[in-house]
C-alpha cells in the first residue's frame, strides 16, 4: 500500500442527525477518530490520487461515499450503497448495542461480556458486508470497515 492510499478527513452529514446519546456520541468520536490515526483507503481508478476526504451521507436510501482530495477541491467519486442489504444487519445491531448498554449498568460482567460478543460479531458482520459492496469500487482494511460500519449506523439514527 502506498503511503497516500488512506482517508485523512472524515465528514458525516449532519443535516438529518437527531440529537445523540452520549454513547453514540462517543462511538462517533471514537470512530472517526481511530480511522483518522490509521486506515487503508484505495479507491479503484484512483490509487496515486490520495489521500483523500470522505463525506458519509445518506440520500435516497443509499449510503454515499463522497470521495474527494484531501483538499475538498476536487470530487473524485460518489460511491451510492443501497442502504436496503444492511437494514437486517443495522437493526439487529442497535438493538444488541441497547442492550449492551442497560446491562452494563446492572449485568453480571459474565452476562455483560456474552452480549458484547454478539455485539462485536454483529459489527464484524457489517463490516464484512460494507467491505464486499465496496470491493469494486473501493478497498479497506478490516479495521476500517469496522469503523466506517460505526459510521454508517450512526447515520442511521432517526428521531
Amino acid at each position: 500500500m502506498a503511503e497516500n492510499q488512506h482517508i485523512a478527513k472524515i465528514e458525516l452529514d449532519e443535516k438529518t442527525v437527531v440529537r445523540r446519546n452520549a454513547d453514540i456520541e462517543h462511538e462517533r468520536k471514537v470512530a472517526i477518530f481511530d480511522i483518522l490515526d490509521g486506515n487503508s483507503f484505495i479507491v479503484t481508478g484512483f490509487e496515486e490520487d490520495g489521500p483523500y476526504s470522505l463525506h458519509l451521507s445518506i440520500e435516497d436510501n443509499r449510503l454515499i461515499f463522497d470521495i474527494r482530495t484531501e483538499d475538498d477541491q476536487t470530487e473524485l467519486v460518489r460511491i451510492p450503497l443501497p442502504v436496503i442489504s444492511f437494514r437486517r444487519i443495522i437493526k439487529d445491531y442497535f438493538h444488541v448495542c441497547e442492550t449492551y448498554f442497560e446491562a452494563i449498568k446492572t449485568a453480571s460482567p459474565s452476562k455483560i461480556e456474552a452480549i458484547d460478543m454478539g455485539r462485536r460479531g454483529l459489527h464484524n458482520d457489517g463490516s464484512e458486508l460494507l467491505q464486499e459492496r465496496l470491493k469494486e469500487k473501493a478497498e479497506t482494511d478490516f479495521d476500517t470497515a469496522r469503523r466506517l460500519f460505526t459510521l454508517m449506523c450512526v447515520l442511521h439514527i432517526r428521531g
